[in-house]
């Protein structure tokens, strides 16, 4: 053995203080942003049962989820809301008094400092569930850009901060930046769902926002999970359009495309940690399969070193204690 050469890599991971001095990758609170679903009514915080740790929210205990969020340290929240009434035109998304626009209005005023994101999509005001209007069984791309960007300008208006259209029609994010650009609005950043898949992970989604399509699938336009060389297609036509942050969703089964994205754009790469991959995580724990806490650090880790800048996570309070200890 006296010749033998090889490497001493276990010399860097031998202590916990020698592994927390060379870690690459580092998760902190600034980087996760906390989605929350805001729905009609009072005194109503109800756990959504695919969920858990979940809960639909009336505007009246919006500010104590806002306050936990303030004293966890988390910085950012991406609003959804469940509206009472849904017609074909998806017209509650850009009521000025929507359930959104309200929502918005009582975050700022209580938490200015928070960074508010405004979700901005038709799917969960439309009486059919798809995220453009609906003209002879097919969605109508040109004629839902204008919709959504009705939408975008009334969120500005209620005082989001940050602008994120997730409903993938073709040219999205010129009619959403030219429709904030003409109303006054041109310092309002767009966070594009830039790489949406049309993926099976969405499922307890769907269950809290109530917006499962009533005919059909989102297929039509959303991305085949099986493409790579199209999502960079799709970044590109985002970033030219003026798009600034882009978001890959779903995550984990993507960190490939994000790498690739990340690699290919000077933006702020965004993740989104959805629905059915936090439900998995909390029905294995639950079953006492995992380490809960274990697992979610690896996980939005992995989300970071694959090129994130900020991950969008329902786990983002879990996480907030996690880094506290």
């Amino acid at each position: 053995m006296k010749d033998l050469q090889f490497k001493r890599h276990r010399r860097l991971r031998r202590t916990e203080s020698m592994r927390s001095l060379v870690r690459e990758t580092r998760l902190q609170k600034e980087d996760l942003i906390y989605p929350i679903f805001v729905v009609e009514g009072e005194n109503i915080r109800n756990p959504v049962k695919s969920m858990p740790g979940v809960h639909h929210v009336s505007l009246d205990h919006l500010s104590e989820e806002m306050t936990e969020l303030v004293q966890l340290g988390i910085r950012s929240v991406i609003v959804f809301g469940v509206p009472e009434e849904k017609d074909e035109l998806g017209s509650e998304a850009y009521n000025e008094h929507g359930i959104v626009q309200r929502a918005i209005r009582h975050i700022k005023e209580a938490h200015p400092s928070l960074t508010v994101v405004a979700d901005t999509c038709l799917c969960q005001y439309t009486d059919h569930g798809h995220c453009g209007i609906v003209r002879d069984g097919d969605i109508a791309n040109d004629d839902s850009l204008e919709l959504l960007a009705k939408t975008a300008v009334s969120q500005a208006e209620a005082g989001a901060d940050i602008i994120a259209p997730s409903n993938m029609m073709d040219g999205f994010v010129a009619a959403i930046r030219q429709g904030l650009d003409e109303a006054g609005y041109s310092h309002i950043p767009v966070m594009s769902y830039a790489v949406k898949y049309a993926s099976a992970y969405y499922g307890p989604f769907r269950d809290a926002a109530h917006s499962s399509p009533q005919f059909g699938d989102r297929r039509a336009y959303q991305m085949d999970p099986a493409n790579r060389i199209e999502a960079i297609r799709e970044a590109e036509s985002d970033v030219m359009e003026g798009a600034d942050f882009l978001i890959v969703k779903p995550a984990l089964s993507y960190l490939d495309i994000m790498r690739e994205v990340k690699d290919r754009f000077n933006l702020p790469l965004v993740a989104y940690n959805v629905s059915g991959e936090y439900s998995m995580v909390k029905a294995a724990a639950a079953n006492g399969w995992v380490n809960e806490e274990e697992i979610v650090m690896e996980k939005l880790t992995s989300m970071k070193r694959a090129g994130a800048d900020l991950i969008i996570t329902y786990f983002a309070k879990d996480a907030a204690r996690y880094l506290d200890q």
